[in-house]
């Protein structure tokens, strides 16, 4: 039986050759995601995947609503904001999510249109999915792409490249994430709260279900973050 890792391996290679042949340019768009899986023989899951990790090369860009967006081969920014995390423990990583990630879900909510939340749902559906079917592999990779929604959702160009590193930071603790499973429904619930805050356009409410998630997250990890707010978690 062929490893999941290993089919996603090979999906990243075989998009980073039709990009570096320009099957593909700077400036478009990838085909959408099951025309895509249907093309490589995958599944969205497996897919959804190889664009993470061709989103930590920096040749594409997830775009919420609209599909995954080709950037220039050349663009090493990703490449150097993972290495600036990798010495980062898991606390200093939920240190930058709780920072970062309430902020910007109390933004997203002053302004998503339908089709994005819509898109946000599509996600938690997969995650949905893969806690039925007990594949933790694929529900963990829906968490990361959830979150990876949320942050392209923001519009600040500025911004967009502190974000990066909330992005990166994540995937940092993702093996942490996957070693446990049997937390997977209580993320999918917390994250479930975020999005009916967010779809009913309640800044503060999606703010402090983010916090408590992120809290959450600390806890069943064995981490108490040691925030200035702590209050506003609860």
């Amino acid at each position: 039986m062929i490893s999941s890792s290993t089919v996603v391996n090979s999906v990243v290679e075989k998009l980073r050759a039709a990009l570096a042949r320009g099957q593909w340019r700077c400036g478009d768009m990838l085909p959408g995601q099951r025309e895509l899986a249907e093309q490589l023989g995958i599944s969205r899951p497996s897919l959804r995947e190889a664009v993470i990790v061709l989103e930590t090369l920096g040749l594409v860009r997830s775009l919420p609503g609209k599909g995954v967006l080709v950037l220039e081969a050349t663009l090493g920014e990703s490449s150097i904001s993972t290495s600036s995390v990798a010495g980062a423990s898991l606390e200093d990583v939920l240190q930058l999510r709780y920072t970062l990630e309430p902020f910007i879900v109390g933004l997203v909510a002053q302004s998503i249109s339908s089709k994005e939340v819509g898109q946000l749902r599509l996600t938690l559906m997969d995650m949905r999915e893969a806690l039925d079917a007990n594949d933790s592999e694929a529900g963990m990779n829906a968490y990361i792409a959830f979150h990876e929604e949320l942050f392209a959702l923001t519009s600040n160009p500025i911004f967009q490249n502190v974000v990066q590193q909330t992005s990166n930071a994540l995937k940092q603790s993702a093996d942490i994430l996957r070693n446990s499973p049997e937390h997977l429904a209580e993320r999918l619930q917390e994250n479930e709260a975020v999005v009916r805050a967010i779809r009913n356009k309640n800044s503060a409410l999606a703010s402090a279900e983010m916090r408590k998630h992120i809290l959450q997250e600390g806890q069943r990890m064995g981490i108490e973050l040691n925030i200035p707010d702590d209050n506003l978690g609860h």
